[in-house]
């Protein structure tokens, strides 16, 4: 995307987060479909990323105006369910019920479509009939256009629009209106949420904190199997990489479970972390693996990338600090019955590339052949300090590579707010590895994490010169390997 920095700008100036539930994103495709042609890998990058949505359009703003709530809820910090009833008058018509249902085909676009409304009423004065309502932008001024009265002529039903009175309660409306119902006119309204299992995780801005607790029970009201509501309050801790959280309804029960990409995992998620916008690319970087490929996780959390890859018969060497993480790790790795497939261990990252990753290599890479597939793959996804990791594997190993294909491949994850995301990446891992990486890495946008600041992948084999410690050429020589002695020096000319 930054390679094309104004259609890239225009995409990212009109999104903003909504619910991640399933809402339609007609902007956004319009938007991708009009620039797609032109840019490759655009459309995937859209669809992809779920939690955002479009600018309204004329027609929301007008459906905004109609079904908003009572306008006494303005400022309410307690909610009160039933002062959001209100009446409003929509457009119907009189039909005979017998041809109900094929009224509704024929009229489908200008009968009112509002979830969780009845389009079809009884008529109080004649039960052989039913008052069927209309949309009523579809009816302005409550007339019938020349193709609605065309249908109700073949239909034989009089085309008379009668005004209804419908009543409104806090059941019909939708989390966003309630929300910018209460909310103070012209400030953000935010209802987009994490959903962690039965948790919804929010990132509350300081005008909105006075009705945290309103807007957490509204979720959970709106969202079926969602019991809990937390609001972040402070940043992600680098160390552990959990951070502190306030419960705003509903119960105070942080165990959680969740299903990505067809595992389960369980977790206390205010101990460890976990992201569920990473569900693509814990899949991406498995589907890169093969039966048989060895995986080094050097900051594995619960297990999302070390469980899939161990179903798919890889071997792997799962590493976590944080000790819940390892002690949830442990679980899923019972759970999911990979436990005796895993080498779990709870040490510092770098510990870790130094000791057990280090022992692994040197003993695999002097057994490899030339003819052999196994490939191996170090996957450091710690954006904050992953890529100051990596001088580390500055000659991590000693000797010399026995098969230049086997040379372990490394997956860094980091953050960046350059105008040149890929670059700057790709420049703070030279600085770490000490050597150029050019032609011999790829880099991949994993996700936008807040404005001007993009999560990114740098992938790259670690080159043999940067791994391997060559010896010295006297060192390779076996015949000087001989202690030399006291003699030796004595026999040594003095320089004159």
């Amino acid at each position: 995307l930054w390679r094309f920095g104004y259609s890239a700008r225009l995409l990212k100036t009109n999104r903003f987060r909504t619910a991640a539930s399933n809402t339609s994103f007609p902007a956004v495709w319009m938007l991708s479909a009009q620039y797609s042609g032109r840019i490759p890998g655009l459309f995937v990058v859209v669809k992809k990323n779920r939690f955002f949505t479009m600018p309204e359009t004329v027609e929301d703003k007008a459906n905004l105006e109609l079904y908003s709530p009572h306008p006494e809820v303005r400022g309410m910090t307690l909610l009160n369910r039933e002062a959001f009833k209100r009446t409003v008058v929509v457009p119907v018509l009189k039909v005979k019920k017998e041809i109900v249902n094929t009224l509704l085909k024929s009229l489908k676009h200008t009968v009112l479509q509002r979830p969780g409304l009845k389009r079809v009423v009884e008529d109080p004065e004649d039960e052989d009939s039913r008052l069927v309502i209309l949309d009523p932008h579809k009816i302005p001024e409550f007339s019938l256009g020349e193709s609605e009265q065309e249908v109700l002529k073949q239909l034989n039903v009089r085309p008379e629009v009668s005004k209804y009175n419908l009543e409104l309660t806090y059941e019909n409306f939708k989390l966003e209106e309630i929300l910018r119902a209460v909310l103070p006119e012209g400030q953000e309204v935010t209802s987009g949420f994490s959903r962690v299992g039965h948790i919804a995780h929010l990132n509350l801005r300081d005008h909105q904190l006075p009705y945290r607790h309103l807007i957490g029970q509204v979720i959970i009201d709106k969202n079926p199997g969602i019991t809990c509501v937390v609001n972040k309050t402070s940043i992600i801790d680098s160390t552990y990489r959990n951070f502190q959280m306030e419960v705003l309804a509903g119960e105070s029960n942080l165990v959680t479970k969740v299903k990505e990409n067809n595992i389960a995992y369980e977790l206390d998620f205010s101990k460890v972390y976990w992201n569920p916008r990473l569900s693509t690319e814990h899949g991406r970087i498995v589907e890169l693996l093969k039966p048989g490929d060895v995986l080094f996780d050097v900051f594995a959390g619960i297990g999302p990338f070390a469980i899939p890859a161990a179903k798919k018969k890889c071997h792997v060497f799962a590493n976590d600090l944080n000790p819940e993480s390892y002690n949830w790790l442990l679980h899923n790795c019972k759970l999911n019955k990979v436990d005796n497939k895993i080498k779990a261990f709870n040490m510092d990252g770098r510990d870790f590339l130094l000791g057990p990753v280090r022992e692994e290599l040197s003993k695999e890479l002097q057994l490899l052949k030339e003819e052999q597939k196994t490939s191996f793959h170090i996957v450091m996804n710690l954006p904050a300090l992953a890529i100051e990791f990596l001088d580390v594997f500055r000659h991590l190993l000693a000797g010399e590579p026995c098969s230049t294909a086997g040379l372990p491949t490394v997956h860094c994850y980091g953050f960046s707010k350059h105008d040149n995301p890929a670059k700057d990446i790709q420049e703070r891992a030279e600085a770490s590895l000490g050597t150029s990486l050019d032609g011999c890495c790829s880099t991949y946008l994993v996700r936008n994490v807040a404005p001007n600041k993009e999560m990114l992948c740098i992938s790259f084999q670690i080159p043999a010169d940067v791994l391997y410690k060559r010896p010295c050429p006297d060192e390779a020589n076996p015949a000087s390997k001989r202690l030399r002695t006291s003699k030796d020096f004595s026999e040594e000319k003095l320089p004159s």
